[in-house]
């Protein structure tokens, strides 16, 4: 049987670095995207070390050209994409009255339409394998929308709204689609999003541990469902929050308005 191809973007750091790590102990080849080359030789270097086979693509998601690029570049090498785990994404946690909408746009061009992208570049491969495996990493703020987020849970909710109506077109192709719906993970992330700290440090007690948080990825490549909500006791909150949001908003309205 040959190895499966997995492509991840954002994988020079964090979750998307984990995820790397983890799949170089399967039976995987690797095609790793991400702005640093630097970095993704570093990540590379590691996969290499633990026995695997990884490819590295340099690329700047709120570029188009630089998307069409890489990717074309890795299926021309690899020739399938049995999975795209789409990782890359950021946030600034911030009031929006003190935003620049120079980065608002660039948070969207990023976390959504980078995202529709690397779908768009790997979905005719996949079509005509009849199979594949889309994986976006979402975010429970894509549920619940909190204070000093509204850029962030914005582009979270356009890639679940994307995810699901995805899913629904590919019914019957062969071709999986899950959204991973995380709350917040200890990765440097919040060096951009919480410059001060002052959100990290009220959730430090409750986020997620990004090796935790990969392994669950790993076994969804393998059991494909329609969403992986970490940790399940925050997706017990989203549901109510969409029956109940003004009761939730009254209730846990110093939640959410803890960045």
């Amino acid at each position: 049987m040959r190895k499966k191809t997995i492509f991840i973007t954002g994988a020079s750091s964090g979750l998307g670095r984990q995820l790397a790590i983890d799949f170089s102990w399967e039976e995987t080849v690797l095609c790793l995207f991400a702005r640093s080359q630097e970095r993704l030789e570093n990540v590379q270097r590691i996969v290499v070390e633990n026995g695997g086979e990884a490819h590295i693509y340099p690329v700047d998601l709120a570029d188009p050209q630089s998307i069409d690029r890489s990717f074309a570049e890795a299926i021309s090498a690899v020739g399938v994409v049995d999975v795209l785990i789409n990782n890359a994404g950021y946030g600034v946690f911030e009031p929006f009255c003190d935003s620049q909408m120079d980065e608002n746009e660039r948070m969207f061009r990023v976390n959504v339409f980078g995202l529709m992208r690397a779908t768009a570049a790997v979905l005719p491969t996949m079509r005509e394998q009849g199979s594949g495996h889309i994986i976006n990493i979402a975010s429970q703020a894509g549920k619940i929308a909190t204070a000093k987020s509204a850029i962030y849970s914005a582009t979270k909710h356009a890639v679940l709204g994307f995810t699901n109506s995805l899913r629904m077109e590919l019914k019957g192709t062969g071709i999986h689609v899950s959204a991973v719906n995380p709350g917040p993970i200890q990765t440097p992330f919040f060096d951009q999003a919480d410059k001060e700290g002052a959100y990290t440090s009220k959730v430090q007690r409750i986020m997620l541990d990004p090796e935790d948080v990969s392994e669950k990825i790993v076994q969804l490549t393998k059991k494909p469902k329609r969403e992986l909500n970490l940790p399940w006791w925050m997706n017990i909150g989203a549901t109510a929050y969409q029956v109940a949001p003004r009761l939730l908003e009254l209730l846990a309205g110093k939640q959410f308005r803890q960045k």
